[in-house]
């Protein structure tokens, strides 16, 4: 079974692994250096690093990297720990690197004015597979997208109903109007897509998530939807506001542990609901919405 093959395959599906690699040995090993074992997310392996209690420890360690999405290095030492005489090692120390599989992170922007041109641009030179989604044709055209990853010209019910975003999947709501961001918010928080955000003020923030809470969708729905879009860098050009935007998708992508100063009302009066109307009195933040 050749492993990279695998490993190609498992990221065409959507899905995640690891892979565990020998890149340093010190004495005898039942295996060689640079020997190598994928493990998917579904547990099942491809490939070996010599088998034994090492290789169950190290398939538990790959376990958690794919969760954590970041890389370990684990050191073993097959002379002092009682528990790998196994009869498969032979007396010496090993590290194995464990690195993350993660699937190809997949932009769904609704909405083909400004701001999707320049975000198409920012976030697709950042790593991301774009897919752009608009009603109008003559907006959502290969000659605006030229390198998305798809182009759908169609009614948004339409074409949310041919897309099921995954958890590797991210979703951008700048569509030219009030009405067609609620209906495709109002989808897009029952999908599993790691990341929702929808641009505006917050008074139109607001104004949605009331709406939709009063439909009967549940408040904790809302509790990853960044909205207004955005880290909070002064953005107020198109141009500006893709690279605030795509910041963010960043973040949420290497999953930052720093604070950072999102714009997203939600980041900060979700827990608290009597601040709503407060916050919808006293804000008066430029809203910024596309234009047809």
């Amino acid at each position: 079974m050749d492993i990279y093959e695998e490993i190609v395959k498992l990221r065409q599906e959507g899905r995640r692994g690891a892979v565990a690699t020998i890149v340093n040995v010190r004495g005898s090993i039942p295996s060689f250096e640079t020997a190598k074992m994928l493990v998917r997310d579904d547990g099942s392996i491809a490939g070996t690093i010599g088998g034994g209690c090492v290789e169950a420890e190290v398939w538990q360690a790959s376990r958690e990297v794919m969760e954590s999405e970041k890389p370990r290095t684990l050191t073993f030492n097959l002379n002092e720990n009682p528990k790998y005489d196994t009869g498969l090692v032979c007396g010496g120390t090993l590290d194995i690197f464990i690195e993350p599989v993660l699937p190809p992170a997949l932009l769904y922007v609704f909405g083909a004015g400004h701001v999707s041109v320049n975000l198409y641009k920012v976030a697709r030179g950042a790593g991301f597979d774009v897919t752009v989604i608009d009603d109008r044709a003559n907006y959502a055209s290969r000659e605006r997208f030229p390198d998305a990853k798809e182009v759908i010209a169609e009614d948004f019910d339409q074409a949310m109903a041919k897309i099921t975003p995954q958890e590797s999947s991210y979703i951008v709501i700048v569509t030219r109007g009030h009405r067609d961001d609620m209906r495709v918010l109002r989808w897009a928080v029952q999908t599993q897509a790691r990341y929702i955000g929808m641009i505006g003020s917050r008074r139109k923030t607001i104004t949605i998530f009331r709406e939709l809470t009063k439909e009967g969708l549940p408040a904790h729905l809302f509790e990853r939807v960044h909205a207004p879009v955005g880290l909070d860098i002064g953005a107020i050009t198109p141009e500006e506001i893709a690279v605030a935007i795509t910041a963010e998708l960043i973040a949420v992508r290497r999953r930052s542990e720093r604070a950072l100063p999102h714009m997203s009302w939600f980041k900060t009066h979700l827990q608290n609901p009597s601040d709503e109307q407060t916050t919808a009195d006293s804000e008066v933040v430029a809203e910024v919405d596309e234009n047809s």
